[in-house]
């Protein structure tokens, strides 16, 4: 079922169904690949689909859950220098499980606090849950975007969501 932002929603649902069609269109680029073309190179700088997916679970689990005070899981990788980089030793459903957790952790303080709530950032910066959830809906959609290029790249798939 493709989600749409509600036409007359307020603005935390507004962004957050936003920010959930967005991850929704993550998760859609990785249908029907097989493990080797989710791991595939496409670009000179190294980018795959399953490395983008574990990129935005790191940033939401960072973004909405580290900023906020609230616990995250304990990672198996450096956090600032690995997130972009999936190993041998990391299966597919291992990512994707991480980013369903971490989208959950994050549900979970959208819901709980109010936009204008206050959290301190990685770098110090004081954000408020309004800013994060923009912030947040910017990566996701940039990084969407590049998803869409390297599936087309893989197999000619394009488009946000399933053409029913």
């Amino acid at each position: 079922m493709i989600k749409h932002v509600p036409f007359t929603g307020n603005e935390k649902q507004s962004l957050h169904a936003s920010l959930d069609r967005h991850r929704d269109a993550v998760l859609w680029k990785l249908d029907e690949l097989d493990d080797d073309a989710l791991r595939r190179s496409m670009t000179p700088s190294g980018t795959n689909l399953l490395s983008l997916v574990k990129h935005l679970a790191t940033v939401e689990y960072g973004w909405f859950c580290t900023t906020f005070g609230r616990e995250t899981e304990p990672f198996w990788f450096d956090p600032f220098t690995e997130d972009m980089l999936v190993t041998t030793n990391e299966t597919t459903n291992q990512i994707v499980e991480f980013y369903g957790r971490a989208r959950a952790a994050a549900d979970a303080t959208i819901a709980e606090l109010d936009l204008d709530d206050l959290g301190t950032a990685w770098n110090g910066n004081e954000v408020s849950l309004r800013w994060v959830l923009i912030h947040m809906l910017e990566d996701t959609a940039r990084h969407a975007g590049h998803m869409d290029i390297v599936r087309e790249l893989l197999d000619g798939t394009t488009g946000d969501h399933p053409q029913t």
